[in-house]
């Protein structure tokens, strides 16, 4: 129903009283506003009672309106544009603290993300990456710094890592041709989805590969390509994509995947705190000196 959900208001506002058709109306057309509206203050807004906003929830089908107001902020995650993002930061932000605020938030993504990942989604996506030929990572935009993270620490891992890196549709196709059986491509994406991520987890799935899916939903675009998804929330407190839920993910995918390959992480290692000693990789503090 979240897919459709103004459509279906838009069609059911004919049966509305005159009080339900000024919520309706305003939520097809400030949707992006009315998804973080308590329902007294959408009451306010639009000058109805509390209870009609109530009321208003069941008759469009919800429980009541905090499943209506989830179904709108599910529906606009991939819709809202920079400006629009911005002024809801505006709005949810302008008289908090705003550290706290978004600390806060951020620990409730953690908290949600451990409530609803799958733990054998998990469990299988470690399986197939272990197994894997050759394993290809792509996240663009924001979550380029996730792929960054995550190719940094599997490259100590494997031998086999490749980074899908270009801005360049035609680029990327020419870095995953050669994908097929026995690889796996790790894609991630959140809102506002990258259609260039899509495209290559449709086309690794295509050719035999594997599809591991991070992002935010089972609805989201690269989810319907994928064999494993991981789930993590990343719902916005403002116009800033919160990856903090998606990198613990990824921190407990680079854990999982170590344990299982200890004894070459190990080695990896040794042979690394070696090159970097050797080198002056990193700055040395030596004991009694300032």
């Amino acid at each position: 129903m979240e897919k459709d959900l103004l459509e279906v208001i838009s069609q059911l506002t004919p049966q509305f009283s005159k009080g339900q058709r000024l919520i309706a109306d305003y939520m097809i057309h400030h949707f992006d506003k009315a998804a973080f509206m308590t329902a007294s203050k959408l009451g306010n807004t639009v000058g109805v009672s509390e209870s009609t906003v109530v009321r208003f929830a069941s008759e469009v089908g919800f429980a009541g309106y905090p499943e209506l107001q989830k179904a709108l902020q599910e529906l606009i995650r991939n819709k809202l544009t920079a400006v629009q993002r911005m002024d809801v930061t505006s709005e949810q932000l302008e008289h908090a603290n705003v550290l706290s605020k978004v600390l806060g938030k951020d620990i409730e993504k953690i908290r949600r993300t451990m409530e609803e990942i799958d733990e054998k989604a998990f469990s299988d996506a470690v399986e197939c990456i272990c197994a894997a030929k050759s394993i290809y990572i792509i996240g663009i935009r924001s979550a380029s710094a996730l792929a960054i993270f995550l190719s940094f620490y599997f490259n100590h891992i494997f031998p086999n890592v490749r980074m899908i890196d270009t801005n360049s549709r035609s680029e990327m196709f020419e870095q995953i041709l050669r994908i097929g059986p026995g690889d796996v491509l790790i894609g991630i994406s959140f809102p506002r989805y990258s259609k260039r991520t899509v495209q290559a987890s449709h086309y690794a799935r295509t050719n035999g590969a594997q599809v591991v899916a991070i992002t935010d939903s089972c609805k989201s675009p690269i989810a319907e390509a994928a064999d494993h998804v991981l789930l993590a929330r990343s719902d916005m407190v403002s116009f800033v994509d919160s990856l903090v839920a998606p990198l613990s993910v990824i921190n407990a995918l680079i854990v999982a995947v170590g344990l299982r390959k200890r004894d070459e992480v190990s080695h990896t290692y040794e042979r690394l705190e070696q090159i970097w000693d050797q080198y002056d990789v990193y700055e040395k503090h030596e004991g009694g000196q300032a």
